[in-house]
């Protein structure tokens, strides 16, 4: 059984660039969020109503999160988490029109979990100072930041990728052995449940760090 990713078509430059069905399924995504975020947001209305009422109440859901566990500066890193968090969502339940989840791919819970670093080292830097970051990777215990660096990337690409993943494999093994109304029962879960709580970890994780990085006590 294979459920990694797949090769769909190569780019003839530099002896073949291969591309991947996680990078043309993530390109779609993309596509579909840039349209909805152009239909849903052109003709803004003082008094909401229908989907601008759903899209504010969204918005508004990241928005309180992100200020209840960051803080007074979370207006700076909102639009970053609700960036990924909607992009997550779509990513993990694209599976119920037939696309194999982009997050079943290793290399884009990296890239997730290693932008989430970079904006934890750069609100670190701004917050702090370049000085007190350099300081935290020997205080309180020595090299326990550079530690950090490594394990906190590790866990939230890890955390993400296995449980997509592992939800694929389970989803591909009853597809072979269950006749299709009992799979298409499990997918709401897979697909929607897990997938939503699965944008909510990582996407909660995230915020923690970044709240350490903004709020601890200086050095």
């Amino acid at each position: 059984m294979d459920v990694g990713p797949k090769v769909v078509f190569t780019i003839p430059l530099f002896k073949g660039i291969p591309v991947t069905d996680t990078v043309v399924v993530t390109w779609i995504i993309m596509a579909i969020l840039i349209v909805l975020m152009i239909l849903l947001t052109r003709r803004f209305e003082e008094v909401p109503r229908g989907a601008q009422n759903v899209l504010e109440i969204i918005v508004e859901s990241i928005n309180n999160l992100t200020r209840q566990l960051i803080g007074e500066k979370w207006r700076s890193f909102a639009p970053y988490f609700g960036t990924v968090a909607i992009f997550l969502v779509f990513a993990n339940i694209i599976g119920v029109i037939g696309f194999k989840p982009p997050t079943r791919d290793i290399s884009l819970t990296a890239a997730l979990a290693v932008m989430t670093m970079a904006i934890y080292i750069g609100a670190y830097i701004k917050y702090k100072g370049f000085k007190n970051w350099l300081v935290s990777f020997v205080k309180p215990i020595p090299l326990l930041g550079i530690l950090d660096l490594f394990t906190r990337p590790l866990s939230l690409t890890v955390r993400l990728y296995g449980n997509i993943l592992a939800g694929v494999i389970i989803m591909e093994l009853i597809y072979r052995v269950i006749p299709i109304v009992i799979p298409a029962a499990l997918s709401l879960y897979f697909d929607f449940f897990d997938g939503f709580i699965q944008m909510l970890i990582f996407v909660f994780l995230s915020m923690l760090y970044v709240s350490e990085a903004v709020n601890e006590h200086e050095i």
